[in-house]
């Protein structure tokens, strides 16, 4: 019994001490594509790398095509755009403006913070 009583509060400390985050939690970007049903309204770790970049000065538009190994979708960013072709992970929130039978109509990913990998000297 008081092994048990240990192990519990051992188990709540660690959970309330927040543990690190492991960054294998990275989505791959045909899962969001191929499902658009399971992410929409979620976060989302993306890692990859950006091309394409397009940007609209007049209405405040930016947005990058991300592409990793599984595809590629259009990221769009209220920051700078990214450098292009250096691998880059972003957390971002998936929308759709409709799901109809399963496929999206106007599939969108939000970047909402981006961690750009660090350059060794």
């Amino acid at each position: 019994m008081r092994f048990r009583f240990v192990l519990i509060l051992l188990m709540l400390i660690c959970t309330m001490t927040g543990m690190p985050v492991s960054a294998d939690t990275v989505t791959p970007i045909n899962a969001i594509i191929s499902a658009p049903v399971n992410y929409d309204g979620k976060e989302v770790t993306l890692r990859g790398i950006p091309k394409s970049p397009t940007r609209l000065p007049l209405i405040n538009f930016k947005a990058y095509v991300l592409e990793d190994s599984s595809g590629e979708i259009t990221v769009l960013t209220e920051a700078d755009l990214p450098n292009m072709n250096e691998e880059i992970t972003i957390r971002a929130v998936v929308k759709s403006l409709a799901i109809v039978k399963g496929e999206a109509v106007g599939l969108t990913v939000t970047e909402l913070e981006r961690y750009e990998q660090i350059q060794k000297l």
